[in-house]
């Protein structure tokens, strides 16, 4: 296989489709979900998002409370902070510590997440200009994992994220050791792919879909039907 990153995301294309990420509440226009009006909505095939500096800040909200959670507890967490400031960071930083802690509780953490919340927030608002890695890096409860999901879906940098299905796929696939660092991960696919965010959005998306699938319960990747095509010995 001459490149096996990108066979790997062709597959997936084909197989799921456009995914549409990153969902917003903030997304005029765009088809509502099965559950109703109170719920964010995906862009599947559309790669103008985000068109607003509101958009922007609620992706990077949810980049925040995804850390060490599922996005359906996500989603009642920023659900919860619509409700009481429409994801607005204005209004959110003159919203008591102890609202947001009780809004942001399904999403577990909220301790720690209200506080990086409410810091980001106030970093934000004082923001002009595009934020840097190192920038964003320097923000308390940031982490390689935030900081590349802010920038490939709120700023549209090409910025490749590794989460813990990106690395469990790929080290099942035998693309990486067991061992590799973010860095390693992430320099894998960079160095096999063209720099571009909408293929970078998409394939960060996939890999979830997919780990959803395959991924999710021990042992990983039993049943992954490209098993055979990358395991071979």
């Amino acid at each position: 296989m001459h490149n096996p990153i990108r066979y790997l995301y062709d597959y997936l294309h084909d197989r799921y489709g456009p995914q549409g990420w990153w969902p917003l509440f903030h997304a005029p226009g765009q088809k509502r979900q099965a559950r109703g009006d109170d719920e964010p909505r995906y862009h599947h095939g559309d790669f103008s998002y985000p068109r607003t500096r509101l958009q922007r800040f609620e992706i990077c909200l949810g980049a925040i409370l995804t850390q060490n959670t599922s996005w359906r507890n996500v989603v009642d967490a920023l659900r919860n902070l619509r409700r009481i400031t429409y994801l607005q960071p204005k209004r959110i930083v003159d919203t008591p510590r102890s609202s947001l802690i009780t809004a942001i509780v399904p999403a577990r953490y909220y301790n720690q997440k209200s506080r990086y919340v409410c810091e980001f927030t106030h970093w934000f608002l004082r923001q002009k200009k595009q934020p840097t890695r190192d920038e964003l890096l320097a923000r308390i409860g940031v982490g390689n994992e935030t900081a590349d999901s802010m920038l490939l879906y709120a700023f549209t940098q090409p910025e490749f994220v590794v989460d813990a299905y990106t690395r469990r796929i790929a080290v099942f696939l035998g693309q990486v050791r067991d061992t590799a660092r973010y860095d390693d991960i992430k320099q894998c696919f960079r160095e096999r792919l063209k720099a571009d965010v909408p293929v970078f959005q998409e394939y960060h998306a996939l890999l979830v879909e997919h780990a959803k699938q395959y991924y999710v319960r021990k042992p990983w990747g039993e049943n992954d039907p490209l098993r055979e095509k990358f395991c071979r010995r």
